[in-house]
């Protein structure tokens, strides 16, 4: 059974404690009027003989006048107190019908300022990603009694979540820029030394590793930046053609792995939003397609077009079997299959969440769905352009 609403349990409890009140109210009144009524005569006339000499009226006649005139005392009485029971009921289930519509109104009235609050947090909790929307507030106008206090006291704690959110977003980027600065001096003086003549083959072997290790490095401070960059809000936008960007990245990214063939059905898809992010979007869905493959027999199906409207980039690709259970944790920062952590040289499990990032920072979304013969299905789609007029 499903349960009544709240507006409908205070609606129940007013027009119950009115027709509650209404009832003792009406048994009062009754109470009360049969009081006060005139009880029938039960007085005794007075002697018969003395009644006969005054009046032409036999005895028996007196008896029937006195009987007469109580059952009409009694009819009156019953009539009145009847009455009372049935103008009083009607009446009391018009007034209770009327307590019902009016406290239905008035609840509602009062737990406005609750749906206003149970809205935004709403909203909030279906945000696109963490610490998305924490910038909204329900800023509830009128009396400062109970609703608003809570109001109010919600406002303070999605400001202080805002600003965390803010500040961890923040420290991401500045620490990944201030890590730049090393990385590629180091990446200077290990080329430096290789590079000598008269190196040694020891030393160009330790250099070769120490700028593989760099540049490992490096990719993981370009995520870090790129994944800080994709959770704020796009605020460059410019109209783009999906299978413009799908087209380019796979001239990059192909020949790197040419032993897995890339087939591509690229129509159209324009798109407003960042070209930059929407170019390392398709890139890391390319990479990833690409780069966790079978070694042989491998294959990767690239399509973009309209999808019911929207502007929509599908990649397949052969793979490994991927349980249907660890596809979400695949989105999560430095997370691969079985939620272990990322080590080696696979990479560092920043690419669909970044490619994820940056969907919703566009107003979009990224899904993926593993395939039964092993490989995964990603799918983006993303708001349409605005047509120009």
């Amino acid at each position: 059974m499903k349960r009544l609403t709240l507006r409908a349990r205070l609606t129940l409890v007013y027009g119950g404690l009115l027709l509650l009140a209404g009832i003792v109210l009406l048994g009062v009144t009754y109470v009360l009027v049969d009081q006060r009524m005139p009880q029938p005569m039960r007085a005794e006339l007075p002697d018969r003989t003395a009644v006969v000499t005054r009046l032409p009226t036999s005895a028996e006649d007196l008896d029937k006048i006195r009987m007469l005139i109580q059952d009409v005392q009694s009819e009156a009485k019953r009539n009145a107190l009847e009455s009372l029971l049935t103008q009083g009921g009607i009446a009391l289930a018009v007034v209770s019908a009327a307590a019902v519509v009016i406290g239905w109104l008035v609840a509602g009235r009062a737990l406005q300022p609750l749906h206003q609050i149970t809205g935004t947090a709403r909203r909030i909790a279906g945000a696109d990603s963490a610490g998305r929307g924490l910038h909204e507030r329900i800023a509830l106008t009128g009396p400062r009694d109970e609703v608003r206090e809570l109001a109010d006291t919600f406002d303070q704690m999605l400001e202080r979540l805002d600003r965390s959110f803010d500040g961890q977003r923040r420290f991401v980027a500045n620490a990944s820029h201030e890590l730049r600065t090393p990385l590629a001096l180091n990446r200077a003086l290990v080329e430096l030394a290789v590079s000598r003549p008269d190196a040694p083959a020891e030393v160009r072997r330790l250099g070769e590793a120490l700028l593989s290790v760099n540049e490992r490095h490096e990719r993981l401070i370009d995520g870090l930046l790129t994944l800080a960059d994709s959770e704020s809000e796009v605020t460059e936008r410019a109209t783009v053609d999906l299978a413009e960007i799908a087209a380019h990245v796979v001239e990059q990214v192909a020949p790197v792995y040419p032993e897995v063939p890339v087939h591509r059905s690229l129509e159209p898809a324009r798109t407003v939003g960042d070209p930059v992010l929407l170019e390392r979007l398709v890139f890391n869905l390319v990479e990833n397609a690409l780069r966790h493959n079978v070694p042989t027999d491998g294959w990767v199906r690239l399509r973009t077009g309209q999808v019911a409207g929207r502007p929509t980039l599908v990649v397949v690709n052969t793979g490994p079997v991927i349980p249907s259970y660890d596809v979400e944790t695949m989105f999560q920062p430095f997370r691969r299959l079985s939620r272990e952590r990322v080590a080696g040289t696979r990479g560092f499990g920043l690419g669909l969440s970044i490619v994820r990032a940056v969907a919703r920072a566009h107003g979009g979304a990224a899904e993926a769905a593993p395939r039964p013969d092993g490989g995964l299905t990603v799918t983006v789609t993303l708001p349409p352009a605005t047509p120009t007029r």
